[in-house]
This record gives structure tokens, sequence and C-alpha cells, in this order.
């Protein structure tokens, strides 16, 4: 007798597991748990088979004969349909783990001994926002040149050539993984050359002229945006950092804050050159460093600028955008702060080796660079207070003449 919905659901569980047949070698299989399994028993090549069918309710009365049916077809074409539910959970399962996103994600967690966190991080994030969505869950093996083209024409579309350009060859580096580990045969990144816009002739770091900075100090003075960036702004003019180390300073690395020498220890693992590096702090990098900590969340994260981002601190972008909203779009960038900061203070008469090192800047000399660290702190101490009196003076519109009170 066929089963129906309603003897299934009355079906009650006995102190041994049963079965209620539907015919055609279909049950369902009642444990003493109350768990119901469809089965199908079948004989091939001789031998006596049971194939699972489902779980009810997952499984319903009829999807459990529509698979049962399946099931017979197979078997007129002497296909033993058990040997296929293998095969074929097989595939799905070397499918999910080829696809692009899998494997870049493999690829990335493969980098994190090679490269540096942050940069990992930052192609992780590359990946998140313009391939993933796009082509991450496609096997890697049905990813072609024109797939990979329309993706990278979307990026284009807003203007940000150059991060066309880079996304192609991280999926190449992608589909060169999957080359060497044998999930791929060819790379259609290395297809789309001369396919995309050129970027144009690289222009580096805008930095800003030096008869714009009494602007600028002044605009910054009067920023009405998020405090914690105008602050981020301030203190990127008092010490000139590279961007990546300001935005992801912790308060660990500031020490001697209320002595007399206090000082910006950046370790590192967090510089571009691997070493590291010591900021002397004037009397007004301290002031901003106590109206930071006043502000709402500061005690709650190691950041000096926390952010709900994945990695926990300001983006690359915010301070930039800031520049934009001052109305710096185009005329100067956050990085570009070093170089003016460069051109200034050799025009105040400070010695190029202090602001070079100040700057951290590759010294190739490994024993003078050592002897560097230690013999001009004091002199850059004295030229950062220096500094930061100078950018107070732009900054109130007592413009000074930019000119050394140091001693050569």
């Amino acid at each position: 007798m066929s089963l129906t919905d309603t003897r299934i659901r009355n079906a009650k569980p006995k102190g041994k597991p049963y079965k209620l047949s539907d015919g055609a070698g279909m049950y369902l299989l009642v444990k003493p748990d109350g768990a119901r399994y469809w089965r199908l028993d079948y004989r091939f090549a001789g031998k006596r088979r049971t194939l699972a069918l489902g779980i009810y309710p997952i499984v319903s009365l009829s999807n459990a004969r529509s698979r049962r049916e399946d099931a017979r077809a197979l078997l007129a074409k002497e296909i033993d349909p058990g040997v296929a539910k293998k095969a074929s959970k097989r595939i799905a399962k070397l499918t999910s783990g080829n696809t692009f996103e899998a494997i870049a994600r493999e690829w990335i967690a493969n980098q994190r001994n090679r490269l540096a966190t942050r940069y990992t991080a930052l192609l992780l994030a590359r990946l998140e926002a313009d391939i993933f969505p796009q082509i991450g869950s496609r096997p890697i093996t049905d990813v072609d040149a024109p797939a990979l083209l329309e993706m990278l024409r979307k990026v284009e579309r807003r203007g940000v050539i150059e991060t066309a350009r880079r996304l192609r060859q991280l999926c190449g580096q992608v589909f060169r993984y999957a080359i060497v580990t044998g999930r791929a045969q060819h790379d259609p990144s290395a297809d789309l050359r001369g396919a995309l816009k050129s970027p144009g002739r690289p222009r580096g770091h805008k930095a800003m002229p030096l008869d714009e900075v009494p602007t600028f100090m002044h605009a910054l003075g009067a920023y009405d945006g998020d405090e914690r960036t105008r602050l981020a702004l301030r203190f990127m003019v008092l010490t000139f950092a590279r961007t990546t180390e300001l935005r992801s300073a912790r308060w660990s690395e500031f020490e001697n804050l209320d002595g007399n020498e206090p000082v910006w220890r950046i370790p590192a693992e967090r510089t571009k050159m691997k070493r590291e590096h010591l900021v002397p702090l004037a009397p007004q990098a301290l002031v901003a460093l106590r109206e930071l900590r006043g502000l709402p969340g500061s005690n709650a994260s190691p950041f000096l600028f926390p952010s709900a981002s994945r990695e926990g601190c300001m983006s690359n972008n915010t301070m930039l955008y800031a520049l934009y909203r001052m109305g710096y779009h185009g005329r100067a960038t956050v990085h570009g702060f070093r170089a003016m900061a460069s051109t200034a203070l050799n025009e105040m008469g400070f010695r190029p080796d202090v602001i070079e090192r100040q700057l951290a800047h590759q010294e190739k000399n490994a024993i003078r660079a050592a002897y560097n660290r230690a013999e001009y702190l004091n002199e850059r101490r004295a030229m950062m207070n220096q500094w930061a009196d100078y950018m107070d003076a732009i900054g109130g519109g007592n413009v000074v003449p930019l000119q050394s009170k140091a001693k050569g």
C-alpha cells in the first residue's frame, strides 16, 4: 500500500527501527529517536543495494518518489544509481572547492608568511570588493577572458583605471596558482594585455606647494568634518609619517608622553623599510594626542584612529576624502605632505641627513644607519619642535619666513 502524508506524520517511533513501504522498493525508515529516512532497495549486478533518498520532512513524499523514478531510470540504462550519486557528490565538492574565490583565498593564505600582513589584507580587500561579487562563485575553469574583461570594465567605469590594471595582475596571480596546483590550465588574464585603458603617466604623490600651506593650515583649523579625521591630518602635518603607519598607529607605541623626550616608536613590522622608526613628538603633537584620547571610543580600541572596518583602524581613503572636501582634489595627497615637509625643512636650513632620517628613508650603509638612529635624535627633536611652531604660526595667520633657527 502506498504511503500518504497523513500516515507519515502519524508514524510514531518504536523501540526498534521499522519500515513504511511506498512500493517499488522505496520505504520510510523510522528510527527509535523519531528520525525518518527515505530509502530505496534495488538490485544491481546481482547484488542487493540500498540508496539514501533523503530525510523526511526535508524531502517530501512527492520528492522522494521523484528521486526513486530517477534512480529507476538509471537502472534501466544499466547505471548503478548509488555510484552515480557518489560521483555527483564528488563533482559538486570538487567544483565548490575550485571556485575562483576558494582558490584565491587559499592563495592569500599561502602568502601570509611571505608578504607583510597589511599587504595581504589589502589584497584580500581588493578581491572582496571587486572580484568575488562578480566571479567568485564560478569554477575557476569557467572564468574566461571575456568574463574578466567585463568585470574590469565595471571598475574602469568608476574612473579608477590603475585599480583595474592591478586587479588584472591580481587575478593573474590566482590563475597561475591554480595552474601549478592542477586546478586550471590557462591564465585568461594574460589575454587581456592591451585590452584595458592605459592609466597614463605615473604622477606619484602630489605634494602641496609651499605657498598654499598657509591656506591649508587655516582650512584645517576650520575643518567641520569628523574630529578624528581632522586630528589625523593634524598629526600627519606634525609628524609627516607614512600614511599607512599613521592610520594604524597604536597607543602602545607612544612613550614618555609626560616626560621631556616623548616619542612615537613605530615597530619594524609596520614600517616600509622593516626597521624601527622613532618620531620625536613636539608639544603640539602631544596636544593632538590628548584630544584624541578624549574622543568617544578611544579607550576601547588599541588604535589612535579606530574604525569598524576589517582592519580596525582608519581606511586609506579617509584623510584623502577629507582633503577633497577641503578643496584639494587633484591638488595634493596625504602622502604628499612628506615631500612638502622635506622641501620646507631644507629651505629652513636643516641638514639633509637629519631630514632624511626623520622621513625614514632607506640608509644603504647599515653601520651609518645605526649611527644616524642614535646621533640624529636630538637634532630631529629640535627640528620637529621648530616645525610645529612654524605650522602654528601659519595656522594663526602669523606667517613667518622659511628660515632656520637651528645651528648648521
